[in-house]
């Protein structure tokens, strides 16, 4: 039991709250006694926390209470200071310079502090972002301009093709076509026709005949139409032996120009 002009220390753990006590609190606060009854009990609280983490807590005013060991407590009495509770309520009591320091060595131990680090997750997941669509957009470019490259070359090489077709049909035309009249076939010769079409068919069905060294012919009247033709030694009566072998040989019916 200690007494201080009128404070009075009991080591009972068993009291939980004194009515009077919290009668005194609102009467002089103003507060209802619910909320003065809340205020006693978080201030008591606190000071329970301390206690148990071995720490002293200092009543302002009143004195220090230390915990000696389980289930006891020890006071030792300060000296008052002459201020109103109106002034100071309970608990705004710990603003002081030392409940300050007792507080922050408090929240240090029973709380560990959170390192602000959420600003880190969405900007890995911007580069992440970033990143990808950097790598899609230059596949897609490269593969657009792969694309771009080969149509080019493709065109080239079919000008080029197109070209050497009008070449060599130019030099076909200059060097095989005539505009021998029907009526003139050498003495002794059959002019056997294997068909009639126009440039395009006729140009390439002469170079194939060339191909398998056929002595064949050519000729137009108007460029349009132009007749395929052989010149072929003959008797008359071995013509109609040549028109069957050159039937099965052309593919195509083989006539003899009168």
């Amino acid at each position: 039991m200690t007494n201080l002009e009128g404070v009075t220390f009991e080591n009972n753990t068993s009291i939980k709250e004194t009515p009077d006590l919290v009668q005194f609190i609102a009467g002089q606060t103003g507060k209802i006694k619910a909320l003065a009854a809340a205020d006693l009990g978080s201030h008591l609280g606190l000071a329970l926390q301390f206690l148990n983490i071995g720490k002293p807590f200092l009543f302002e005013g009143i004195g220090t209470l230390t915990k000696t060991k389980p289930g006891e407590f020890s006071f030792t009495a300060g000296l008052a200071i002459p201020t109103s509770i109106k002034e100071q309520p309970v608990r705004d009591k710990s603003s002081t310079l030392a409940a300050d320091e007792s507080l922050s060595d408090y929240k240090s131990v029973l709380y560990n502090r959170k390192k602000n680090i959420t600003w880190k997750k969405p900007v890995a997941v911007l580069l992440l972002l970033t990143g990808l669509g950097l790598a899609i957009w230059g596949g897609y470019t490269v593969y657009k301009k792969t694309i771009a490259k080969n149509e080019k070359a493709t065109e080239v090489e079919k000008k080029n093709d197109e070209v050497a077709l009008v070449t060599d049909t130019t030099i076909h035309t200059k060097d095989t076509i005539t505009n021998m009249p029907s009526s003139i076939v050498p003495a002794g010769n059959y002019k056997f026709v294997l068909e009639i079409s126009d440039a395009t068919r006729a140009f390439s069905r002469f170079s194939r005949l060339k191909n398998f060294q056929w002595p064949v012919q050519m000729e137009t009247k108007d460029s349009i139409s132009f007749t395929l033709f052989m010149l072929l030694p003959a008797n008359a009566a071995d013509t109609s032996r040549l028109l069957d072998s050159l039937n099965r040989l052309n593919g195509k019916k083989v006539y003899i120009e009168p």
